[in-house]
């Protein structure tokens, strides 16, 4: 029997950043997906249950805190793994995300593909 693939959502409006995000982790040998906006993102999320999600705090529709807080209230989302990726650095937001059971929190500024990618591998070894 094959292995199933590890499946990655990508939830990020931003073109710039979600296709080679995208690009990079299917390389690696991870499907992956992507919504636009929150709203998008949790009905996939709850729909397909990935493995991992990346999770942009500003987005349209729905913050992406309050997906986050809405994937918790879930029997399924609440102990799904999250990766929160923003351009927000400030205490309150990263606490808000943290407090909400992210398993990490990277700042688009300080970051390259790569290092989401070993971010990821590493969550989903866990």
């Amino acid at each position: 029997m094959q292995k199933k693939h590890k499946i990655v959502l990508i939830i990020e409006e931003e073109s710039s950043m979600n296709v080679p995000l995208k690009e990079n982790l299917e390389g690696e040998g991870f499907d992956v997906t992507v919504a636009v906006n929150g709203k998008e993102g949790l009905e996939m999320a709850l729909n397909e249950h990935p493995d991992l999600i990346l999770l942009d705090i500003l987005l349209p529709e729905m913050d992406g805190v309050t997906v986050l807080k809405k994937l918790r209230e879930d029997e399924w989302g609440k102990n799904v793994k999250v990766i929160v990726l923003s351009n927000l650095s400030d205490s309150n937001t990263v606490a808000n995300a943290i407090e909400e059971g992210s398993f990490g929190y990277l700042v688009k500024t300080e970051w390259k593909i790569e290092d989401v990618v070993a971010k990821a591998r590493e969550i989903l070894k866990r």
